[in-house]
């Protein structure tokens, strides 16, 4: 079977789930014994995510070997419980950035370098590689942006070429478009889905199939007037209204016929699709719960949630694997250090400090970190969060008052958190942090080895500061454990007080590897911490 390529487009409006849409049809085709790989495209001039404030973009999804990335990469994995790659996500600052520094180099031997062919060749480049990486069946192509925006112009034209190339019997374009409802008339609207198509056809591409969002239910007849104005089959045009939970969406596309369609249009070789395993997973997200558990995350980007959402999404598994509810608070640090954390924190059953830069709300973090440990609060400190629980912990057991990280005080003498050896020197931002996939071995007799049932593990990094060496051993002496270490034991991987009953901090981002069906070890034993 010749390898197939879907591409996924959006229209109207931005934020209508084509991430969420791309990961369902990958969760689906996956389900059916295809090996499927996902890709997403970003129009932005930034190389990579990494250097955005998460107010800008959301969280950075870090792959295995070490990429940063967008968002949708999380959605992908979580969907499709596979692990990404470095290709799995371009932009147009990837694209430019590399042809450029062909030029600079000579490598198109004195040829007028120009969009076409040039830069959609580096595009249609990117996603042949994802597939012969992955050995892919399925490679699924998610266009960032929406249609009409100037700077996605590359990528469609690109996508355009490609469907000449390997044919449309091994091509697929799907179109999400928005079907707002108007209170004032009473009805849903189908002429902005209309336009956004003309819009695509006037790029060169038509599409195969319309997934239709809304708030609620569309019926046939609007389903019908879609399919006859933007010259599609009934069939291929597919209702998406809002789901709750999120995980729920195969569910629905799959009772809609999308993934027969798929296979139907490309004339893939597959199993009939199982979703035993993925459909009990929801039930038990949906089902009436035993209980609920408070959690607090207490960070510097609160204002968005998107900034913590594989946070979110891995306290959700582990709060619907213990069968309870998730009450999820939000809480400014900026906010903990003006008011105290006994005023927001006191009514919380768990409290988690994600990760974060700069120096902006660090000592609200620090207070949340002293108020837990007091008040014997189960707390789950990542990245940032361990190292303001160190900070704390060296303040307060270890005698060193003035006790801070390096990035915060620069020419501090008691920085128990210190600039890693290999990034003394390093002067770009982007890309240059400790990333990725890293060893860590677990001390026996720990929480945490009880937790994870295991002495290795590995988990992603995205970090350019450590426990310093130099403070190790008194920091020890208060009572804390550093419970997991690089395997040559230069390196805090995690932390732990065995005074209180759950109080864990990790270098690490487990949250990038936690599944609706396959908790995080850390995330769960947080949650049943809290739920005590």
């Amino acid at each position: 079977m010749e390898r197939k390529y879907i591409f996924v487009t959006g229209g109207v409006v931005s934020g209508l789930g084509k991430g969420v849409s791309a990961a369902s049809l990958g969760l689906l085709l996956k389900q059916r014994g295809l090996k499927v790989a996902a890709q997403k495209l970003d129009p932005y001039l930034n190389v990579d995510p990494g250097t955005m404030s998460p107010y800008q973009h959301g969280e950075v999804f870090v792959t295995e070997d070490g990429a940063e990335t967008d968002l949708d990469l999380g959605h992908y994995e979580r969907f499709i419980d596979e692990n990404l790659n470095r290709k799995s996500n371009l932009t147009s600052g990837r694209v430019f950035w590399n042809i450029l520094t062909r030029e600079r180099s000579g490598g198109y031997l004195g040829k007028t370098v120009q969009i076409i062919p040039h830069v959609t060749d580096e595009i249609k480049s990117a996603i042949y590689s994802v597939g012969e990486m992955t050995g892919a069946d399925v490679v699924i192509t998610e266009i960032g942006g929406t249609i009409g925006d100037i700077e996605s112009q590359p990528f469609l034209e690109a996508i355009r070429q490609l469907r000449s190339e390997v044919g449309s019997e091994n091509s697929m374009f799907i179109h999400v478009v928005l079907v707002p409802y108007l209170a004032c008339s009473g009805e849903y609207k189908t002429k902005p889905s209309q336009h956004s198509v003309h819009e695509l056809q006037g790029m060169g591409i038509m599409p195969d199939c319309i997934i239709a969002r809304s708030d609620k239910t569309l019926d046939d007849g609007i389903l019908s007037k879609i399919a006859m104005f933007c010259n599609v089959e009934r069939r291929a045009v597919i209702g998406n209204e809002n789901v709750n939970p999120i995980y729920a969406l195969p569910l629905l596309l799959h009772e809609r016929g999308f993934d027969e369609y798929v296979v139907s249009r490309l004339s893939l070789e597959c199993l009939e699709c199982d979703l035993s395993s993925w459909r009990s997973a929801v039930e038990r997200m949906i089902r009436k719960k035993k209980g609920s558990v408070r959690i607090a995350i207490c960070g510097k980007y609160v204002k968005l949630h998107d900034a913590y959402l594989s946070i979110n999404e891995a306290l959700y598994h582990a709060a619907s694997s213990n069968d309870v509810e998730l009450d999820l608070s939000f809480v400014d640090a900026e906010d903990v250090e003006k008011k105290g954390a006994g005023e927001l924190l006191s009514k919380m059953d768990g409290i988690l400090v994600p990760g974060g830069f700069g120096e902006r709300g660090v000592e609200g973090m620090i207070e949340a970190a002293r108020y837990a440990r007091e008040n014997d609060i189960p707390y789950f400190g990542i990245c940032l969060g361990m190292q303001v629980a160190v900070i704390e912990a060296s303040r307060s057991l270890s005698g060193l008052p003035d006790a801070n990280s390096r990035e915060f005080d620069p020419e501090g003498r008691e920085c128990v958190i210190d600039l890693m050896d290999e990034q003394r020197n390093v002067v770009a931002k982007g890309g240059t942090m400790r990333l990725g996939s890293y060893e860590c071995r677990i001390l026996p007799d720990t929480l945490l080895h009880k937790l994870y049932g295991r002495e290795l593990v590995m988990e992603r990094h995205r970090h350019r500061y450590e426990v310093s060496p130099l403070f190790r051993r008194k920091i020890e002496e208060s009572g804390i454990v550093f419970s997991g270490l690089s395997p040559d034991g230069k390196l805090v991987e995690a932390m732990e007080n065995p005074a209180c009953r759950f109080f864990v901090g990790v270098q690490s981002h487990p949250e990038f590897k936690s599944r609706p069906n396959n908790v995080h070890p850390l995330f769960d034993g947080f949650v049943k911490a809290a739920m005590q």
